[in-house]
């Protein structure tokens, strides 16, 4: 795996020439791959697998995010992680918008087996410059969410989120997410803090840092993850 892995980077890294950033369009997006490897009294593999596409037309906006962690230590699986979610957006004004949420997460390891939020809600754009654009939204919705016992908890919720994106140069850019989905439970809190510089052409290495909380676990299980990464990846 880790050969595959690596073969894959470096032909991303020896093909800037695939540009498809040149051709302004509806279309955007990234794919991005990280893998660390640790050898001696312990095998350890870890990858990261992220995919990001966005459509923006006039009025309508979608986008589409996915995510894979896995981790395996001495041929044992220790972490398994994925996150899928499709938002499509709605320009009421230049500012203002109605959106949707259909948000799924899958982790093996924590308390919860999986979690699942439908949310709609509306949204602003607080700033809009050529270097910082923030974003809020609020939204109420429903959330199954499956315990590892197998017991299932459905409940109403409450989204509050918002992200702010900060163009620091021509290759360099950073990120901040933050949402909170609250429940009578459950208290959901995600934050995701991504740092990317540009390589060369439409390839980039990016370094993120994503916490997850839930304020409600099962005993013997810890409240909050953590995840580290370092991508290398190509944006369109």
């Amino acid at each position: 795996m880790r050969t595959q892995i690596l073969a894959a980077a470096a032909a991303l890294m020896l093909c800037p020439g695939l540009s498809l950033a040149d051709e302004e369009g509806p279309w955007s997006g990234k794919i991005a791959l990280g893998f660390l490897g640790i050898s001696g009294n312990t095998e350890s593999e870890t990858l990261n697998a992220e995919a990001e596409v966005n459509w923006k037309g006039e009025r309508w906006e979608h986008q589409l995010r996915g995510r894979v962690i896995g981790k395996t230590e001495d041929d044992d699986t220790t972490a398994e992680a994925y996150r899928f979610a499709y938002e499509p957006r709605w320009n009421i004004t230049e500012r203002n918008f109605a959106f949707g949420l259909l948000d799924y997460n899958k982790d093996r390891f924590s308390s919860y087996r999986q979690q699942i939020f439908g949310i709609v809600g509306v949204g602003r754009r607080f700033i809009v410059t050529e270097k910082h654009k923030l974003n809020g939204q609020i939204g109420v919705g429903y959330s199954d969410n499956e315990l590892q016992t197998g017991i299932s908890q459905e409940e109403p919720t409450i989204r509050i989120g918002g992200d702010w994106n900060w163009q620091i140069s021509e290759n360099a850019s950073f990120k901040q997410v933050l949402a909170i989905n609250w429940t009578d439970i459950n208290t959901f809190t995600e934050s995701i803090t991504e740092l990317r510089a540009g390589i060369v052409g439409n390839v980039g290495m990016s370094l993120s840092l994503t916490v997850r909380n839930n304020s409600d676990v099962l005993p013997g299980t810890k409240k909050t993850d953590t995840w580290t990464a370092v991508n290398i990846d190509y944006a369109f």
